[in-house]
């Protein structure tokens, strides 16, 4: 069989010239660092209502598939060892309020300045909302030998 890849949707959600960010707690993975609302494609599942999805799930807001605008897109290698590629999605707009709707995975979630985002954001984020305040739109980070 072929090479395969996780597909992660990232969600880039900016008001003001800030993103909000979630801060991992009680995943097993990556706890205590803050991340930007995301998931991985299930099966049968296309990118925008994979995102669509997770933002309903983790913040509670519903997303329109048709506002979504592909921001970066980063192939990304953990420190063990695992490849997944993730599309940072940006929506035009959304109704409501973004709230912690995962409290047994999310400690809390913020709003931070693109230009201040904690030193404790996932490698993998930071990359991501980077390029997008670069505006850049893919990066490779992790593969380095």
């Amino acid at each position: 069989m072929g090479y395969r890849s996780v597909i992660d949707v990232m969600l880039l959600l900016i008001r003001d010239d800030a993103v909000l960010l979630a801060l991992r707690s009680g995943t097993g993975f990556a706890d205590g660092w803050w991340n930007v609302p995301s998931g991985k494609l299930e099966d049968g599942e296309d990118a925008a209502s994979a995102l669509c999805r997770e933002s309903r799930e983790e913040i509670g807001l519903h997303l329109d598939p048709a506002s979504l605008t592909l921001a970066s897109t980063v192939h990304f290698r953990n420190e063990r060892g695992e490849a997944r590629l993730g599309l940072f999605f940006q929506p035009e707009c959304w109704h409501g309020e973004p709230v912690n709707a995962e409290p047994q995975k999310c400690a809390r979630i913020a709003w931070f300045p693109l230009d201040e985002i904690p030193d404790s954001t996932y490698p993998y984020t930071r990359v991501g909302i980077d390029l997008h305040r670069r505006r850049e739109n893919f990066a490779i980070s992790g593969w380095e030998t």
